[in-house]
């Protein structure tokens, strides 16, 4: 008889746990979100060794220092991860596929080839990486989320790639001496900033698990977000990879398209190319993100993946301070005129744009062309197929559509109507066009605003009005998407944390509308105590290392004032 979509997500979700070693279990019963909301830290550190605590609570930059010169091997580094992993999982649910016994097998070969050769195998020998599960691993399977994708590929049986295809980006991070070692959680169909399937359930954010963890990269920022990765890979079409990585207290880039190779990944509706998705890394350090970047460029991607820029790493541009000692100008949005961030956010906000000024910068307001004519564009190319391909995905198993996710793609096939024929998405296409063409001329224009004379370098803005989302709470998605429209490359740092001592709720708050009444009434500072807080930094299209050094100069300076005061 065959199983029903119920019990084909049960018993994936059994082999996911039966994965994990025994020795690695948490007894039961494991402490219920309200009793221990944050189970990062010294919770976690309660069940590792201080050997396993000391490579964990390193960065990718000090590890590969220490595995490419044998100070620690990669046995040592990959078992200590895969256990923080499956300690992360027990407590969050952000695993979806655990293949430690591969992985560790792996590192036994690089320590073989280091003592055999005197040397390591790439400058990622033996560096744990983490994979959002869109990317296939040779050795395990990819479901995306969906019950239906159970013992297929990408939802096809017997193709012959069952288990046995890496993307493009896990080979080149394996040539360069990287372990994959685990897949995280995401929703079904990507589409969703709430990581939350069929398959494992909610997964929880590690420094408040009455929060949600972002999506739909919320496995990764989760993983990392407890250590239980250094550094991994997600996605972004409308925010999912800054969005995990605001809530979950890392550094994460969403590149610009063409960047870095996506062939070979799965995702939904993988022809929609208007508003593309990207790939990018979440870490611990912005060090991290350097690494990961200019190594997998070292590769020359471009050769693999007809879609990426032959555009080698740019060193000089990570340094952005100008050559003639003139300052740097930050456009500054404090909203998107919709929904006001919660008092956390804007604290956070307040905090970089001081530390901005007193640094000697300039700042002007951000007011570009409407950003909700940007959202509108990405959600019309986001449904062009009319839910076609993701009611498709789930239909093969009859598993029912995620209710948030339902707001966008209707509640059965074909509630979105017939799609759009080639020549209304020509016409989408155009006016896409038009908005980003607008927009990159009101950047321009911004020189007449400057001291410098010269245009805007970057814009600070917040990920999205709240810290995080609590359980059941709307989200508001206003503040990333546009960066997708306009395929732009945005940097997300982490700031501060919520503090119900200094992120009060404001009885007296007068709400623009009624989603910003939502989002007011929806805080409560005590249930979000300690809840990271991330900003991003938005630069124009492929500008991934100024950006990249312009957050670490706001990083670098937010470190010290931390340790000063």
């Amino acid at each position: 008889m065959s199983l029903t979509w119920q019990e084909r997500a049960q018993k994936k979700r059994e082999s996911i746990f039966a994965a994990i070693p025994q020795e690695w279990r948490l007894p039961e019963p494991l402490p219920s979100p309200e009793d221990q909301k944050d189970v990062t830290g010294s919770y976690v550190q309660q069940f590792l060794t201080p050997r396993e605590i000391e490579i964990t609570e390193s960065d990718a930059v000090k590890i590969t220092e220490h595995t490419t010169t044998g100070k620690w091997t990669a046995t040592e580094v990959v078992t200590a991860f895969c256990h923080r992993a499956a300690l992360a999982h027990q407590l969050t649910n952000c695993l979806h596929e655990v293949f430690f016994d591969q992985a560790i097998e792996r590192a036994k070969e690089l320590d073989s080839t280091f003592a055999a050769q005197n040397g390591p195998t790439g400058p990622l020998h033996g560096l744990p990486i983490s994979f959002k599960d869109q990317f296939h691993v040779k050795g395990v399977e990819t479901t995306m989320g969906y019950v239906g994708w159970i013992d297929t590929f990408e939802g096809v049986k017997g193709t012959g790639k069952e288990r046995n295809v890496d993307s493009e980006l896990v080979q080149e991070v394996k040539a360069l001496g990287g372990v994959p070692f685990c897949k995280t959680s995401l929703p079904h169909t990507v589409m969703s900033g709430i990581t939350w399937n069929h398959i494992v359930g909610f997964t929880l954010n590690s420094h408040n698990r009455l929060m949600t963890c972002g999506g739909s990269s919320g496995g990764e920022g989760t993983l990392i977000g407890m250590r239980g990765s250094p550094i991994g890979f997600g996605t972004d079409i409308g925010g999912s990879i800054r969005i995990p990585s605001a809530f979950n207290g890392l550094y994460g880039i969403r590149p610009s398209f063409g960047r870095l190779p996506y062939v070979g990944a799965a995702n939904s509706m993988a022809g929609q190319n208007t508003i593309p998705s990207v790939c990018g890394p979440l870490a611990t350090s912005l060090g991290a993100l350097k690494l990961m970047f200019r190594y997998v460029l070292s590769q020359q991607p471009w050769l693999h993946d007809p879609a990426v820029v032959d555009l080698p790493w740019r060193e000089e541009l990570c340094t952005p301070l100008p050559a003639d000692g003139s300052k740097l100008t930050f456009g500054l949005m404090p909203n998107d005129k919709l929904v006001n961030p919660q008092p956390a956010v804007r604290r956070a906000f307040e905090t970089v744009k001081k530390l901005i000024i007193d640094m000697g910068h300039d700042v002007v307001d951000w007011d570009p062309p409407s950003h909700e004519k940007a959202i509108a564009l990405a959600f019309e190319a986001f449904t062009a197929d009319a839910g076609m391909d993701i009611w498709h995905h789930i239909g093969l198993s009859g598993e029912p559509l995620q209710d948030h996710i339902q707001r966008t793609y209707g509640t059965a096939a074909g509630s979105l109507g017939a799609p759009k024929t080639a020549d209304k998405i020509w016409e989408i296409n155009l006016r896409l066009r038009e908005y980003q063409k607008e927009y990159m001329e009101y950047w321009n224009g911004t020189a007449r605003q400057t001291k410098s004379g010269k245009p805007v370098d970057a814009i600070l803005t917040p990920v999205a009005p709240f810290a995080a989302l609590q359980f059941g709470n709307t989200f508001h998605i206003g503040y990333t998407p546009w960066v997708n429209t306009l395929d732009y490359t945005s940097v997300v740092f982490p700031v501060t944390q919520v503090d119900k001592t200094l992120d009060l709720y404001d009885k007296d708050y007068q709400p623009w509308s009624e989603q910003d009444k939502t989002n007011w009434e929806q805080y409560d500072p005590e249930v979000q105590q300690g809840t990271p807080v991330g900003l991003q930094l938005v630069g124009r299209r492929h500008q991934e290392e100024k950006i990249l050094g312009l957050v670490e100069l706001l990083s670098t300076a937010l470190a010290v004032q931390k340790k000063s005061s």
